[in-house]
């Protein structure tokens, strides 16, 4: 699934070639995966320019000049990507916006994601807890005092933390030495403020390296992301440590596969 990297990839590639110019087509190829259900979206953005594109979480969030909004969300398959007009549309494409001389094409297989009108009441962040590029330690250290969850399970939580995925809550985790299994509320100060350094860092390298690209993720241009190269913890069971040595160990955490170095994260 994409997570914060790859959004954030996603929404760079794109703000050069969309930002101040027209929606002169919609072709809604597959109209469920439009929310809410009754909305006629074609006629609410067609003819708009589109003003300001921004991420918030996982969502892509677009923003017209009459200062309507909507956003997509890529769910676990799901492709934004700039292609030519005449280029051959793929197979579960179900949303095509031709913007100036180009086709936004929304592509998703399993169709976990889709497209969402706020308009202009609607808010983005409904249901999201903070940026976890903007949080302080502080800010951190009292949301995780609520809960007695392991820390793994409660930073993947959206209201927790809004665009933490696996892969990068494995590589926050291990670059602050904690282990996972950790309740989140038993953190000291330091290690959380260890960990609020840790998440920031490995986002802004990932970010750098344009995402993980582990199966599906794609940027605008279609380029793989390259992070899974400098992946430390995840996706690397048994393969060895980079501080120690020893295998990487996976186990199940709160239905999600959890990678990390039982050495170099004890509890």
């Amino acid at each position: 699934m994409p997570e914060l990297p790859e959004v954030e990839t996603i929404v760079r590639s794109l703000r050069p070639r969309i930002v101040k110019r027209r929606i002169d087509a919609v072709r809604i190829l597959r109209a469920d995966i439009v929310q809410p259900p009754d909305i006629a979206l074609d006629s609410k953005i067609l003819r708009r320019t589109i003003v300001h594109l921004h991420r918030r979480g996982k969502k892509i969030v677009f923003e017209l000049e009459d200062a309507a909004r909507f956003y997509i969300h890529l769910g676990m398959t799901g492709r934004l990507t700039i292609d030519r007009p005449d280029a051959p549309v793929q197979p579960h494409t179900h949303l095509i916006l031709q913007i100036g001389q180009a086709e936004l094409r929304f592509v998703d297989p399993r169709r976990f994601g889709g497209v969402f009108w706020l308009g202009t009441d609607g808010r983005p962040d409904t249901g999201l807890g903070p940026e976890p590029l903007e949080i302080t330690a502080k800010q951190l250290a009292r949301r995780l005092s609520k809960t007695r969850r392991a820390i793994k399970t409660a930073l993947l939580d959206q209201k927790m933390l809004a665009g933490l995925g696996n892969i990068y809550a494995d590589e926050s985790l291990f670059s602050a030495g904690i282990d996972p299994r950790i309740p989140a509320n038993k953190l000291s100060m330091p290690q959380i403020a260890r960990l609020s350094r840790s998440i920031k860092s490995v986002l802004n390298r990932a970010i750098r390296h344009r995402g993980s690209t582990l199966r599906d993720y794609r940027d605008a241009d279609g380029r793989p992301g390259d992070f899974q190269k400098v992946h430390r913890v995840y996706d690397r069971e048994g393969k060895p440590c980079a501080n120690c040595g020893q295998p990487i160990v996976r186990m199940v955490l709160g239905g999600r596969s959890t990678h990390f170095c039982a050495t170099c994260q004890r509890r």
